[in-house]
Order: C-alpha cells, then sequence, then structure tokens
C-alpha cells in the first residue's frame, strides 16, 4: 500500500442497507441472520477500489440468503444485508479498525488490533481472498465512521430489536446467523469427505449444546457431514449477541459453498435447491423443537 490519499464519500440516500422477512408474525423461537450475503456494492466505493467487482465478492457469502428463504416464509424473521462485507462487516466489533488504513487517523496509544485487523479483516476490510489488497492506498477514517453510523449501525439496532420481540414473545430465543465456507477451507483437513455444514456454538458457551446437537443431527440424518466448531467456532455476533440469563442464545451455521454454487462464477448449481429445502426443514424443525425446549 503506498502513501496516496483516497477521499471520497457515498451516497447513502441511495443505499437499502438491508431487507427483512416476515418480521411481524413470529410462529418459532428463532430469528436467522445473513450478515454476509450482500452484493449492492455503493458506486463510489468500486470507483475508488483498486479491486473488480468480482474479486471483491470473493468474500461474499453468495445466495446465503436465498438458501434460507423458505424457512422464513414459514414464519421464522431474516434480516438479510444488502451491502458487501468488503465495504463494512457487521461480523466485527465496531472496534476493530486498523489504524494504518487512514491518512487522517492519529494511532491510538494502546491500540493493539483484533488478531482479525492484523490480517486485515478487522470492521473494515484491508484484503480480500489470496491477500490482495482492496485499496491501493490510505482512505479516510471519516468516510469509515459514516460506514459504521449509515450501515453497520442500523444493521444491528434491528437485528437487536428482532431478537427482544422475539424473546419478549417467547420467554426465549435463538439467533442463527448464517454464512458460506470457501470450498478450500473444507477440504484442507485432508479427511475423506469435506465438512458439508458446521454447526459454530463457541465450543458450547453461546447455546445449550442440546440444540446445536438436535441440528446437526438433523443434518447428518439427511447425508451430510457436519462438524461442530471446526473449521468455525463462531464469530462477533455468535458473541455478542449471547445473553444466556435472558434466555437468548446464538449459533453460527456454515454450508459449504460447493454444495449449491459454483464458487468461481458466483452463479448456484443444480443443487441448490435440494440444499436450500434441506435446510429450511431443518430449520423448521428446530423452530418445533424449541417450543418445547423452552417450557
Amino acid at each position: 500500500m503506498t502513501d496516496k490519499h483516497i477521499d471520497f464519500r457515498i451516497n447513502y440516500k441511495k443505499l437499502k442497507i438491508f431487507d427483512e422477512f416476515n418480521t411481524k408474525d413470529f410462529q418459532y423461537p428463532i430469528v436467522l441472520s445473513s450478515p454476509h450475503s450482500g452484493r449492492d456494492f455503493p458506486q463510489e466505493f468500486l470507483q475508488n477500489s483498486c479491486r473488480s467487482e468480482s474479486e471483491l465478492r470473493s468474500s461474499e457469502d453468495s445466495f446465503v440468503d436465498a438458501l434460507i428463504i423458505d424457512a422464513s416464509n414459514a414464519g421464522i424473521p431474516l434480516i438479510s444485508m444488502n451491502i458487501p462485507r468488503t465495504f463494512v462487516d457487521v461480523n466485527r466489533d465496531k472496534i476493530e479498525i486498523d489504524d494504518s488504513m487512514f491518512f487522517d487517523k492519529v494511532p491510538s496509544v494502546d491500540a493493539v488490533g483484533s488478531r482479525r485487523c492484523r490480517v486485515g479483516l478487522g470492521v473494515i476490510h484491508r484484503i480480500v481472498a489470496q491477500n490482495k489488497p482492496i485499496y491501493d492506498g490510505l482512505i479516510s477514517y471519516q468516510e469509515v465512521l459514516e460506514r459504521i453510523k449509515f450501515v453497520y449501525e442500523p444493521y444491528h439496532k434491528r437485528l437487536k430489536q428482532l431478537i427482544d420481540k422475539c424473546q419478549k414473545k417467547f420467554g426465549f430465543c435463538l439467533l442463527v446467523d448464517c454464512h458460506s465456507m470457501p470450498s478450500k477451507i473444507c477440504n484442507i483437513m485432508n479427511e475423506v469427505k469435506p465438512v458439508e455444514f458446521c454447526i459454530s456454538n463457541l465450543f458450547d458457551e453461546s447455546c445449550p449444546e442440546q440444540i446445536s446437537q438436535f441440528i446437526g443431527s438433523l443434518l447428518s440424518q439427511k447425508g451430510y457431514r457436519v462438524e461442530f466448531n471446526r473449521p468455525y467456532a463462531g464469530a462477533f455476533i455468535t458473541f455478542n449477541y449471547c445473553q444466556p440469563r435472558k434466555n437468548i442464545h446464538t449459533l453460527q451455521l456454515e454450508i459449504n459453498r460447493s454444495l449449491y454454487m459454483d464458487e468461481f462464477v458466483y452463479k448456484k448449481n443444480d443443487n441448490f435447491q435440494t440444499i436450500s429445502t434441506n435446510i429450511s426443514e431443518s430449520l423448521i424443525a428446530l423452530g418445533k423443537f424449541l417450543l418445547d425446549f423452552q417450557k
């Protein structure tokens, strides 16, 4: 990265930050979140990045919102991010900021940064796949504060409202944060069958083990290889919204992209509807299980 100053502003009035589905009449004590499926790039961002739109999409959880829409239509509220994570990552703490990215921010004296910051994947990403930089210079910290104000905070405000509404109605809420995994990561363990689903619950800290095991068992019965907390154990949303004393629990659901899409051209494959049906059936069954579990 050079010392070049890249100074631009976004017209947020043109952006629809997120979509929500079936958020009026909750049938089950579950809230679905798809924070990384956004693909609506602000044009000003594209014009000031040194990466192509295709390269920027390599960080995207493509079509995850579409995979789970049938479960939502059965009465499970869903909030889905429209803005890509390469612009702002709502599955990070907003303080996970890399001071070295900016031309107009004095480095914090006590700033050490998170591990994700250090590798370029904080709330504002510095890189995409294969360690490719998103910018060929330094960006404005003031502009980043606007991203947080107009994109990050509205998403989290609405997500919290849905969780609170669910908890108020049922006395219990399970937030299922939905993501996809690059097949390369799923194959890296050199085992006979790649990981197809990962159920992440911060090593049984974010929700009761019976809940994780229930949905894991459903997916296993459908013939999928399911792992718990590997290769991922959960991230910011899983950690931040977990409040066991209030009967608010979280888990992260990771889906191997090769199951349902061609990762290199961002297109659904012929198995998409089957995978969607299997996931949605499992989520609906989980919802029914939770109606009895929390009594």
